[in-house]
C-alpha cells in the first residue's frame, strides 16, 4: 500500500511540474523584430579621369605627367578621358604637345593637347591671324625682357633721305602679340625671365603682316617697345602705318613722325 501511494505521489508530482512549466511557455512574450535603419550614403559610382600630374606650359611634351584619378560619373564632362572609354590614353598621349597652360589635376581635354599630325604654331593661331617673324636684338627687344605672350608696340626707324644725318621714327603698329622668341613659346625651364634671340614672330592682321614686310625692307631698324599688361586690349587692330603700302609714302593717312638728328628730337612730322 505504502509503495503505491508513493508511486501516485510521483506521478503528481511531475504532472504538476510539468503543467507549470507548459503555463510559463505559453506566457513568455513573442519576440520582436527590430528594422535597424542605417544612415550611410549610398555608394558613388566612380570612373577613372586622366589628370594632370604637374602643371604644364603652352609647347611642353606631355610624358609622364599624367595619371587615372578616380572621380564620379555624375561629374563627368563630355570631354574628359575616361580609362573606360580609353584604356591605353597614357600611351596614346605620349609626345603630344600642350597647345594651352594646364594645372595640376586639371582633366586633361582633347582641345587643349596637339595631335600628332597638327602643326603647333598654326594651332595657337587665332583665326583670321597672321604670324610673322621679324629680327630682333637685345637692344631692340626691351633688352631681352620681352617673352611669348608680351604685348608690344613695333617702331620703325630709317634715315631721312633729304638729310643724309637725320633719322624718322615712326610707331607703325600697336598692342601686337608675341607669339615667339625665336623657337621658345613660353618663359625659361629653369624659371628665368630674360629669352635673348634674333627672332620675334608676332600676332598681326594680314593688313598688318603686309606693312611689317614693307616696313622691313624700308627701315635700318625695327624696335619692339614692351607694353605694360595694364595698357593691353587684346581686341585692338591698330593698321595706322597703311600708308607704308601706298608705295611712295606719300597716299593714306599718316601719324606722328620724330625727326631726330645729332641724337636729339628735332621736329615732328604729322598730317595728311
Amino acid at each position: 500500500m505504502s509503495t503505491r501511494m508513493i508511486i501516485l505521489g510521483v506521478a503528481v508530482l511531475a504532472a504538476g511540474g510539468a503543467g507549470y512549466l507548459a503555463m510559463n511557455m505559453v506566457n513568455q512574450p513573442a519576440p520582436v523584430s527590430v528594422e535597424v535603419q542605417s544612415d550611410a550614403p549610398p555608394p558613388i559610382a566612380l570612373d577613372q579621369v586622366l589628370v594632370a600630374d604637374e602643371s604644364m606650359s603652352v609647347g611642353q611634351r606631355v610624358e609622364r605627367n599624367l595619371r587615372w584619378q578616380d572621380w564620379p560619373t555624375r561629374s563627368l564632362a563630355p570631354d574628359f578621358i575616361t580609362k573606360s572609354a580609353r584604356p591605353d590614353a597614357l600611351e596614346e598621349l605620349a609626345a603630344r604637345i600642350v597647345r594651352s597652360p594646364i594645372v595640376e589635376g586639371e582633366p586633361i581635354r582633347p582641345i587643349k593637347l596637339l595631335g600628332a599630325d597638327q602643326s603647333f604654331m598654326s594651332s595657337i593661331l587665332p583665326s583670321g591671324k597672321r604670324a610673322v617673324a621679324t629680327q630682333i636684338a637685345a637692344d631692340t627687344s626691351a633688352g631681352g625682357f620681352i617673352l611669348p605672350n608680351d604685348y608690344v608696340d613695333v617702331i620703325m626707324t630709317r634715315r631721312d633721305q633729304g638729310d643724309g644725318d637725320s633719322f624718322l621714327t615712326e610707331t607703325i603698329m600697336e598692342n601686337i602679340r608675341v607669339l615667339a622668341i625665336d623657337q621658345t613659346v613660353r618663359e625659361a625651364e629653369d624659371g628665368s625671365l630674360v629669352i635673348v634671340g634674333q627672332t620675334a614672330t608676332l600676332e598681326l592682321s594680314p593688313r598688318q603682316a603686309e606693312i611689317i614686310v614693307v616696313a622691313q625692307q624700308m627701315s635700318d631698324r625695327l624696335t619692339l617697345a614692351l607694353r605694360s599688361v595694364q595698357d593691353v586690349d587684346s581686341a585692338q587692330i591698330d593698321e595706322s602705318a597703311s600708308h607704308l603700302l601706298s608705295g611712295d609714302g606719300s597716299g593714306g593717312q599718316r601719324g606722328v613722325v620724330n625727326v631726330i638728328k645729332g641724337g636729339a628730337l628735332a621736329v615732328q612730322q604729322g598730317g595728311d
